[in-house]
């Protein structure tokens, strides 16, 4: 039956074409009582369901999503759900058509939401990656100092140099994440870290 569902949209039956009206649909009634069907694993009754009224959900769909090929998908999700659920439409609080249409809204209100915050965080990702900035005392360091010399050195600098440090140039911290991190002033972090690095430089004997 799902596999069905998933031919169906793939073909297009299950969208409707630009400007075309969705077919006629069943009536509340006939709708519940194939939802009733449903929900006792009728799959006969489950795509009669989906004929009569994909094409409403998928227009509702689509004006939330507002992308036609990822619409298709979100209408596929929103059947898979009623497939599922089914046996929890309770006619005495709405009618059929409006479960139906309520589980395609949040399913399509979900699907932009996720999308937004998986920009969101390659949008932080790309910004982190431009901010971090290894200067050429910390690469020095890291290269061609072994660890020991590093911790004797770090141990030099004053509690709050070194836990700025740290976070800067072994924990991988930008700037901004360091003051957020220690709440500081953006401007207070970074002085910590050049007089932490300059002092640091010295000790290492690593040229200026």
């Amino acid at each position: 039956m799902m596999a069905a569902m998933s031919d169906d949209a793939s073909s297009g039956t299950g969208a409707p074409a630009p400007g075309e009206a969705p077919a006629p649909g069943a009536s509340g009634a006939e709708l519940a009582g194939l939802l009733r069907r449903s929900a006792r694993g009728d799959e006969g009754a489950f795509a009669e369901l989906y004929d009569a009224t994909s094409r409403r959900l998928y227009g509702l769909v689509l004006r939330v999503v507002r992308d036609p090929a990822m619409s298709e998908e979100v209408t596929q999700e929103v059947y898979l759900d009623v497939w599922r659920t089914s046996a929890r439409f309770d006619p005495a609080r709405g009618s059929a058509l409006s479960w139906l249409m309520t589980i395609a809204h949040r399913t399509a209100v979900d699907r932009v939401r996720s999308s937004e915050a998986a920009r969101r965080r390659d949008d932080a990702h790309a910004a982190r990656e431009r901010d971090v900035d290894f200067d050429a005392t910390a690469e020095a360091a890291h290269a061609s100092v072994e660890a020991q010399r590093v911790r004797r050195a770090l141990a030099t600098l004053t509690e709050a140099q070194r836990s700025a440090v740290e976070l800067a140039y072994l924990g991988g911290y930008t700037h901004t994440e360091v003051a957020r991190l220690l709440d500081l002033p953006l401007g207070t972090a970074k002085t910590r870290i050049r007089d932490g690095l300059i002092r640091l430089r010295d000790t290492l004997g690593v040229p200026a």
